[in-house]
């Protein structure tokens, strides 16, 4: 294991309160009765238990002011929109494609919340030249937020796999509102849980030898994760212990997710004093393997396809599996990525 920096589920939940872990139980015990209509299927009596669940989860997250849920954030005709996009991500029958589209939306969704629904921001201005050149070739100006002291510090931190394409939409819509083009640079992260633990012994492994970072390029930065799915907080936590250990000293961590649980979310928020998780949807519960419920299943698979164990594919080949579409709009964001596994 030379090289590699493990952490244990009991060193995660560590950082709990006993207030914490009484809340948890409590949506355990509510979830577990509304998973009793699953089969067969009740559908007021699963409406019902949701209903409950959501109300209980904004009591909690109200204790916890780093936990950004967008359903509780915003206004209802936002609440609609995420409910929608997450619906289609949680479908069994929503394919490859579509389930990239949705991810797309997701992450514009969560940059809003983050970066440009504040109305204390200045605005910033653009001037477009449009096609139209006659009787003179014409020009547009759009208002845009000024966000540029929000955004031009960052660094997008990737934990590998499932959360490349996230990472780079937030860092494509950080390009697009930055007044000078800031184009993100990038670290990249080898990290896995040991599948063949459960929950309640889960292991992260961080694999330095399979990773791509400069130390120094993340000191003092605003480093941005942005993963579909979080599930125990694992992952966010090995990275950044490690990271503080080795001296760096970020400005601020922000955490993206599609989907979050939330004692994922409350994991982190206690073990990392300068960390906001902004998600777009809470779930209330894991299994015993640590797979989110009801969950979206494996959020890489989906995004990339599946690997096989006789070849799984490196960061080059999962860009160039993306294909034309991809690699067209986010072509800075690839490049930053090739040059920093490259050199």
């Amino acid at each position: 294991m030379e090289n590699k920096i493990i952490l244990k589920a009991e060193d995660l939940d560590g950082y709990l309160t006993a207030e914490d872990q009484s809340d948890l139980a409590k949506l355990n015990e509510m979830f577990g009765e509304t998973m009793k209509y699953f089969e067969p299927v009740n559908e007021s009596k699963i409406i019902e238990g949701y209903d409950r669940l959501g109300h209980e989860m904004q009591k909690i997250c109200s204790k916890h002011p780093r936990i950004k849920v967008y359903s509780f954030e915003t206004e209802i005709q936002a609440q609609a929109e995420a409910s929608r996009v997450i619906a289609k991500l949680r479908d069994v029958k929503t394919d490859h494609q579509e389930f990239i589209y949705y991810s797309q939306r997701a992450y514009e969704m969560l940059f809003r919340m983050a970066y440009t629904n504040q109305s204390t921001d200045k605005k910033g201005h653009i001037i477009v030249k449009t096609p139209v050149n006659f009787p003179v070739q014409n020009y547009a100006v759009h208002k845009i937020p000024d966000i540029d002291h929000k955004i031009n510090n960052s660094v997008m931190c990737v934990m590998l796999r499932g959360a490349l394409l996230p990472s780079m939409i937030v860092s494509k819509e950080i390009e697009e509102f930055s007044s000078n083009g800031y184009i993100t640079p990038f670290a990249l992260f080898k990290i896995s849980r040991n599948d063949t633990k459960n929950e309640n012994n889960m292991e992260y492994v961080l694999d330095l030898d399979k990773s791509f970072f400069n130390l120094e390029q993340l000191d003092g930065k605003d480093l941005i994760f942005a993963d579909p799915m979080n599930a125990t907080g694992g992952s966010l936590v090995t990275v950044v212990k490690y990271l503080l250990g080795q001296g760096v000293k970020p400005k601020s961590i922000a955490f993206f997710n599609t989907i979050s649980t939330l004692k994922g979310s409350i994991r982190i928020t206690r073990a990392l004093e300068n960390c906001t998780c902004y998600t777009l949807w809470l779930d209330p519960v894991m299994n015993e393997k640590a797979y989110i419920m009801p969950g979206l299943g494996d959020a890489g698979d989906r995004l990339n396809g599946c690997d096989t164990k006789e070849h799984p594919r490196n960061i080059i080949q999962l860009l160039s599996d993306y294909g034309h579409n991809i690699s067209s709009l986010y072509r800075s964001q690839m490049f930053e990525i090739e040059r920093t596994v490259l050199g």
